[in-house]
């Protein structure tokens, strides 16, 4: 599910905007397009399958029981938090056995109950983040329950343990998973289209907690199938699991720039300070550089607050993309930005830099029927040359990035290092006044 955060915008005369009210609209057209379409499909779903589900009572004990599930989970977890950003849970192993074993406009359904619970106890976010997830999630809820009741006669043998419908009901989950993560990673590379497929899909991790979602899916609904009374055992594992989840997402939310998405400063220096030691120890070069986005006040004063946040997450995003997994980088508040470049030489810090400026430079950000653009100043800094530690670097490259903001801005500057002391004469040598004998 897709939760981040939301910075509102104000006119200079204090007065909300419309965006402000409706924080929908302040969005990419293509998105808000995007965002309306599912959600209108999913209301068209739930229409048409609620007027041709025939109710029972047996479904509806299921789904109550479920849903009270998810509740716990998400009482369990409340005093934790959610971090903002895009953040994962494990409530699929309350919607998965929905999907398995209802009928598909339970599937529906399902979602927009936890979603409420989600807004209203633990952390409340804009409400069209919220019902976008709760329809991306019941159209593949519904999606893989449809599938999943042609294949199987009775969903209700899988408490039989038998190997074919377990089968269908994993290729039933891993269905939802897929659909799911399409939906989500479609409405996140529309609001950034700078940002790269692969970045939105996924990544190893979310693999492995997509992987342990499916599979605690399938369990519960095995469970649920033989005696709902069961829930009750698989609970508390789930609890368990989601909290550890939930706790390792807020200590590296605790580390990140909430905007961006990159290291904040404190974390930054930690990081830099464990690179600055081993390459002491090593002897390896390394650089640092300072990148400052030029004249952001105007951005902010002339489009608002929330396109000059957009332009920082796309500045954060080419960054991202244009550097190695292992250069560090972080925000390092305002419009600066700070980047350490392991094993790199005054050469390639130079190019390296040039190549950012260059990228930045070429970003637009789209606002109404012009594009926004901006330009930025970039100070260098090598080890061993311009300092030894990461004070000494910051402020070497520091004074560079104020002489690239002298000299015109939209480029980048290295210190200049004082020539090295000449030589000093050997002291001259006395003669020997000791008489011989």
């Amino acid at each position: 599910m897709a939760v981040t955060s939301h910075a509102s915008i104000k006119s200079r005369d204090a007065v909300s905007t419309l965006a402000d009210r409706w924080p929908l609209l302040g969005q990419r057209r293509p998105l808000v397009v995007y965002l309306c379409a599912i959600v209108a499909l999913d209301l068209v779903a739930i229409v048409v399958f609620s007027a041709t589900t025939v109710f029972q009572w047996r479904d509806a004990l299921t789904f109550t029981a479920l849903m009270a599930c998810g509740a716990v989970c998400i009482e369990a977890t409340r005093r934790l938090g959610m971090p903002a950003g895009v953040s994962r849970d494990l409530l699929s192993a309350w919607w998965l056995p929905v999907a398995l074993l209802l009928p598909p406009v339970y599937a529906l359904f399902a979602p927009i109950v936890l979603q409420i619970l989600l807004q209203v106890r633990v952390r409340a976010t804009v409400l069209y983040r919220r019902v976008f997830s709760s329809a991306a999630i019941g159209l593949a809820g519904c999606t893989a329950s449809l599938v999943f009741h042609r294949l199987v006669d009775d969903p209700w043998v899988l408490s039989q343990g038998s190997g074919p419908p377990i089968l269908f009901a994993v290729a039933a989950a891993v269905l939802f998973s897929l659909l799911n993560i399409a939906l989500i990673a479609i409405a996140a590379h529309t609001a950034d289209p700078d940002m790269s497929w692969r970045e939105v899909l996924w990544n190893r991790e979310s693999v492995l907690l997509d992987i342990v979602e499916l599979c605690l899916g399938v369990t519960v609904s095995i469970a649920c199938g033989l005696n709902l009374a069961l829930l009750l055992l698989a609970l508390p594992p789930v609890v368990l699991l989601q909290r550890s989840l939930l706790h390792a997402q807020l200590q590296a939310a605790a580390r990140t720039d909430a905007k961006t998405g990159l290291l904040n400063a404190a974390a930054w220096q930690r990081e830099a300070d464990t690179e600055i030691v081993r390459a002491r120890r090593t002897g390896d070069s390394l650089a640092l550089l300072i990148i400052d986005i030029d004249h952001f006040k105007r951005v902010n004063d002339a489009h608002g607050h929330l396109v000059g946040d957009q332009v920082l997450v796309g500045v954060a995003s080419l960054l991202r993309n244009q550097l190695r997994e292992y250069d560090v980088v972080g925000r390092f508040g305002g419009e600066e930005f700070v980047v350490l470049l392991p094993g790199a030489d005054i050469d390639e810090a130079r190019q390296v830099a040039e190549r950012l400026r260059v990228g930045i430079g070429r970003m637009a950000v789209p606002v109404d029927d012009t594009l926004v653009r901006v330009t930025v100043s970039t100070g260098v800094a090598l080890m061993s040359v311009h300092g030894d530690d990461l004070i000494d670097l910051l402020t070497a490259a520091d004074l560079a990035l104020y002489r690239a903001k002298e000299l015109g801005r939209d480029r980048v500057c290295i210190p200049a290092v004082p020539p090295p002391p000449p030589p000093q004469p050997p002291p001259p040598t006395l003669p020997n006044d000791t008489p011989t004998p």
